[in-house]
């Protein structure tokens, strides 16, 4: 039988205990510990098959920082509230140029490593100080500080851009 990402992660949700009702938008104590994010390829001080794994209070300890934008997916300004990509990058010792992201909705970018050093990309646990949750684009958010500069209000950026991301390859 073969098993498909989005079967592979809806079981993994199932195990973790975030069924279709888990997610009302309360963020339990348990939530911090859950898995979030696994970085794994081109990394040092790990297994670049295993990587390094993140849940909610490893990604925050890495600093939050709270970033207010206009963006195409809201009306108004949101304000997005996470690690920097560049730390979250630095942390698990990414040696190479691009970055592929994967969601649990099977959605893929590619984002060249450069970004993350050129502009204040935020991978975002909360929005408007609520933490998100995966219906409405969470738990983990990629987002560019699209006010910051015009030149981030283009589709190559909200192309970048991906929500409910679970996975990232350093290629």
């Amino acid at each position: 039988m073969t098993l498909t990402r989005r079967r592979m992660n809806a079981s993994l949700l199932a195990i973790a205990g975030w069924g279709p009702g888990a997610f009302s938008g309360a963020a339990p104590a348990r939530a911090a510990s859950r898995p979030l994010l696994s970085v794994v390829g081109m990394i040092s001080g790990a297994d670049p098959d295993e990587g390094v794994t993140f849940d909610r209070g490893s990604l925050e300890s890495l600093g939050m920082t709270a970033m207010s934008t206009r963006c195409p997916w809201y009306v108004d300004s949101v304000t997005f509230e996470g690690p920097l990509m560049r730390r979250v990058l630095e942390h698990v010792g990414a040696k190479g140029s691009t970055l592929l992201v994967e969601a649990l909705n099977d959605y893929t970018t590619e984002v060249p490593i450069e970004d993350f050093r050129r502009f204040d990309v935020v991978l975002a646990l909360k929005r408007d100080g609520a933490y998100m949750p995966v219906r409405d684009k969470g738990p983990l958010f990629l987002v560019y500080p699209y006010d910051s500069d015009p030149r981030l209000q283009a589709p190559v950026y909200y192309k970048r851009s991906a929500w409910q991301v679970a996975r990232m390859i350093v290629k």
